[in-house]
């Protein structure tokens, strides 16, 4: 048990004596200072990072040739508008009133995407409209996993957003995307939105409605905002709701996301640091990982924190293909070589997680081929405080290292 430093601190009076406060005293100073430095991060982030100013600028895609009509095919229409606002100094690009058909398009620098309250983007359902982007940048998500097919892209973007009271509905459903789910490359199922390496990257209030696979990936990415969206992705296998990977200065605030396969899912496959991060006021449902740090952990973690939230299985009163269990309301994880440390949970209500909190060091150690398996990760300073929830299930709550890479500094309370 040699440096082995793990406290689960369970505040149950019944169950600890006197001297089991006194024991678990010990380990206060690294937890309120974690709390205090995190909200000390997450005030920062509410203080600095604020949606970008979009340009007064307004550019209809009727104008440069779009159809609302649920029928036409708009792809090289909505482009032309997006590049012509981008080329003069960005704006909006307004998606007024209609059903707009489409497959993959690209948004540029300065691009406001607006779809109104009366207006919908509608994916195609065809795969060879959706165009192959491989990006410049090389992760796990681009040499294994092969992603490259999306319906929305933008990379080494700044200044570029979604936002309105619209919808886009991608139309992922398996009678029109019917590959087998996988752990490996998602074969002819497009994902929603994919970003890599942009900037200042805004999502507000839009309705993001079933991908074939990951409704959204944003990868090696600095200053984003998710604001108010609400992600229903009940579709197809691979069902992800939002995954942020190796990003930095993020805040996802009053955001609803239901998800076949993880909800809130925070990767580090591209080797990049994920950090800076805060999550709050928002309710992520699953039928597997409601909120999950990992697996993919080739890069490190810290500084993460998530309050007031609603964690776990899916409403019965709501969309489900899965059934309505979450696999775990908590993961957080490291099984690639990454360290993860800084994280805190608070306020948190878990309701029909098989597994409410699970976590892990694992030692998979995938990574881009021809590159060596690292050793094991740590995971330390972990702190998960306030939790309620009801109808959870047997399987019970798990901490697990493996030989010689133990969990060290783990309060739950």
């Amino acid at each position: 048990m040699k440096n082995q430093r793990l406290c689960v601190c369970v505040a149950l009076l019944m169950f600890l004596s006197v001297k089991d406060f006194e024991a678990s005293a010990q380990h206060d100073d690294w937890v309120e200072s974690l709390r205090a430095r995190l909200e000390l991060m997450a005030d920062s982030l509410t203080t600095h990072l604020r949606p970008w100013k979009v340009p007064d600028r307004v550019c209809k895609v009727e104008d440069y040739g779009a159809v609302g009509d649920g029928t036409t095919m708009n792809t090289a229409a909505i482009q032309k508008a997006i590049d012509a606002c981008s080329s003069r100094g960005g704006g909006v690009v307004l998606f007024e009133k209609g059903d707009y058909l489409t497959g993959t398009f690209q948004i540029k620098s300065g691009v406001m995407i607006e779809v109104a309250e009366f207006a919908r983007i509608l994916g195609s359902t065809d795969i060879r409209d959706y165009l192959p982007m491989v990006e410049e940048f090389k992760s796990v998500m681009s040499e294994n996993y092969a992603f490259c097919q999306s319906l929305i892209y933008a990379e080494k973007a700044d200044c570029v957003g979604i936002r309105g009271r619209g919808e886009i509905y991608f139309r992922g459903e398996k009678v029109h995307f019917s590959s087998p789910e996988t752990t490996g490359p998602i074969k002819d199922r497009p994902l929603g939105i994919r970003m890599i390496e942009c900037t200042r990257v805004v999502l507000q209030d839009i309705f993001l409605h079933n991908s074939a696979s990951w409704m959204q990936n944003y990868i090696a990415c600095k200053d984003l905002i998710f604001e108010g969206i609400r992600v229903e992705n009940q579709a197809n296998y691979n069902n992800d709701g939002l995954d942020p990977d190796g990003c930095t200065n993020v805040i996802v605030r009053n955001c609803f996301i239901n998800a076949e396969d993880d909800a809130m899912c925070i990767k580090g496959a591209n080797g990049l640091i994920s950090q800076n991060i805060l999550i709050e006021n928002s309710t992520f449902v699953s039928t597997c990982n409601a909120f999950k740090l990992g697996t993919d952990t080739q890069g490190d973690f810290k500084n993460i924190l998530v309050r007031n939230c609603i964690l776990g299985g899916v409403p019965y009163s709501m969309v489900s293909i899965e059934g309505h269990q979450a696999s775990t309301g908590i993961t957080v994880a490291t099984v690639d070589g990454g360290d993860v440390s800084d994280i805190v949970l608070q306020n948190i209500t878990i309701n029909q997680a098989r597994c409410p909190v699970f976590v892990r060091i694992g030692h998979r150690g995938r990574v881009i081929p021809g590159r060596e398996k690292p050793l094991p990760g740590t995971l330390r300073r972990v702190l998960i405080e306030n939790v309620k929830g009801e109808s959870n299930f047997r399987q019970g709550s798990f901490i697990s290292g493996i030989s010689g890479y133990p969990v060290e500094d783990v309060c739950i309370r």
